[in-house]
């Protein structure tokens, strides 16, 4: 709030924009969407990121302010956002059956926003979960002690 002259005026600060950033048929978007919505109704400003059309399609549906389809797009949405959310996929070049390309992985960790990163890919790659208070020597010890014959039995 501002005074001039007097007179009390309410100044609103921009909104943040955040870019959700999906494929396929951005079902993972979507919901992503479906959630900031009903929690933060018109708060932020969300930018629905595909890789495809079909994708940024379902997460306009879904509620997305505005929404864009492929590599040039979310290179340069990425760039101003203050915020991504997407899967960790999204940071592996020729991730999600090739849909990820090297240059918009790039992008997405050479942007300054902080990432929200779901654990979800198609990628023969397996993830450990702990608490980011996790000491390094309890997760090298659970990797040791369970992770790597539970991965080698379904090899």
């Amino acid at each position: 709030m501002t005074t001039n002259g007097g007179i009390q005026q309410m100044i609103e600060e921009p909104r943040k924009t955040i870019c959700i950033i999906d494929g396929h048929g951005g079902g993972i978007g979507a919901a992503i969407i479906k959630y900031i919505r009903q929690f933060h109704e018109n708060r932020f400003k969300l930018v629905a990121l595909g890789t495809n059309a079909i994708a940024t399609a379902g997460m306009l549906k879904a509620g997305a302010h505005n929404g864009a389809s492929g590599e040039n797009a979310l290179i340069r949405n990425v760039e101003t956002a203050d915020l991504i959310i997407g899967p960790i996929s999204i940071t592996w070049p020729n991730a999600s059956l090739g849909e990820i390309t090297p240059r918009m992985a790039g992008a997405v960790m050479e942007s300054p926003a902080p990432k929200i990163l779901l654990p979800l890919h198609r990628e023969n790659v397996h993830l450990m979960h702990f608490s980011d208070k996790e000491p390094l020597p309890h997760q090298a010890m659970a990797i040791a002690e369970t992770k790597i014959m539970e991965v080698l039995h379904h090899v």
